[in-house]
């Protein structure tokens, strides 16, 4: 397998977005990815893109529909989608075309636009399980992932409290980035949170990622293409992912051992032996307060029942040890499904380059890890990026 950079990262406005259509959104995350690799379209070889099917969209055949607009046209595209996980998922899937030798370059964009999606998404969540099992039980995600929170709670000893200053962390963060939904505004309290409508017991509404419209895109390259083009390039060290049983209610929702497999074959592949002593920078998935703590212990990078101990004492601060979401991830920045992941891995671009801003880490990170969670809240997918590549 040949080595494969990312040269090149961009981004929407994470909001809601009435003027825009998917493809449109999709052309500027594609073009502000290749404006800042200083490439054109012509130097493309193919590309990658994800977006929710075609039912969440009221859009029919929704991949052949983004395609010119991602830059597809008369070039090879793919399609990837696996819920939430898409925007991690298909940078690893690009990643195999160029490590591979199909390709030298790949633009990765992914897209959604869910303030518009008719009916809304949780409407087909209602009808897509178990007519036996779980069904009958009138769930959406909501609930599920109340009751996820729950048992994680409770398995614990975590309060309402710890789930509050996990979100309030990345929220208020997030007002730093400027392809915010909520840039400039101004920050919340813990008990903003605790105080907010109640949605489904324990989750309050200020617990969640908002509704958004957006698109991010990043452009890989093979080392050769990655040397010609910049001097800054950051490497893609290890990529995993692993789908669990749709089964929800079979398994112990205490932990995502589906992140852990995912992250053990990226580790692996990267050839991290001590996680939580590596990696500089974690990107977890955080479409709910409670859930990127559930991922740092799926990523192996907090241990089981001391996450909340370690976000008190400032372990997963800007300056701490390890810092958790410097983005402020969909929790603060926003949440178009398939595009929230991969807003993580332009952020760990931005900042191995030195290049976040206000966001920066500081002390030189060389390593960082970018993941996401998704489908029937069973598929995890795991990308290690790093600048250490000799």
């Amino acid at each position: 397998m040949r080595k494969v950079a990312v040269v090149g990262a961009g981004m929407t406005k994470f909001a809601r977005r009435a003027l825009e259509t998917p493809k449109e959104l999709s052309y500027q995350a594609s073009k502000a990815a290749l404006d800042s690799a200083g490439m054109k379209l012509k130097d493309i070889d193919c590309v990658a893109h994800g977006s929710a099917p075609d039912a969440f969209d009221g859009i029919h055949q929704k991949g052949e529909y983004l395609a010119d607009g991602c830059g597809g046209w008369n070039k090879p595209t793919m399609r990837v989608f696996v819920g939430g996980a898409t925007g991690v998922h298909a940078i690893a899937h690009g990643w195999y075309h160029v490590a591979s030798g199909l390709a030298d370059t790949c633009l990765v964009v992914c897209e959604e636009k869910m303030s518009s999606a008719m009916p809304h998404a949780q409407a087909f969540f209602l009808t897509i399980f178990d007519a036996i099992t779980e069904r009958a039980l009138g769930l959406n995600l909501i609930w599920i992932f109340a009751l996820e929170m729950k048992r994680y709670m409770e398995r614990y000893g975590y309060t309402k409290e710890d789930m509050a200053l996990s979100a309030m962390k990345n929220k208020n963060q997030g007002l730093k980035h400027p392809a915010s939904q909520f840039y400039g505004g101004n920050e919340l309290t813990v008990e903003d949170i605790l105080n907010s409508e109640v949605m489904a017991s324990p989750v309050s509404r200020l617990d969640v990622s908002p509704v958004s419209d957006g698109a991010a895109a990043i452009v890989l390259a093979s080392e050769r293409t990655a040397r010609r083009l910049t001097d800054k390039p950051v490497w893609i060290e290890g990529v995993g992912w692993c789908l669990d049983t749709a089964y929800w209610a079979t398994r112990d929702l205490y932990y995502p051992r589906y992140t852990e497999i995912a992250a053990r074959k990226a580790y692996k592949m990267a050839g991290i032996r001590e996680p939580h002593k590596e990696i500089n920078i974690a990107e977890p998935y955080d479409p709910f307060g409670y859930k990127q703590l559930h991922h740092m212990e799926g990523l192996l990078l907090s241990p089981k029942g001391k996450t909340v101990e370690l976000l008190r004492d400032g372990h997963f601060d800007m300056d701490g040890n390890l810092p958790m979401c410097p983005s402020g991830g969909l929790l603060g920045v926003g949440n178009p499904i398939a595009a929230a992941g991969t807003l993580k891995l332009c952020e760990l671009f931005w900042q191995l380059r030195g290049e976040a801003g206000e966001r920066q880490v500081p002390g030189n990170p060389r390593l960082g890890v970018a993941q996401a969670w998704g489908d029937l809240m069973q598929v995890s997918s795991v990308v290690v990026m790093g600048i250490n590549n000799a």
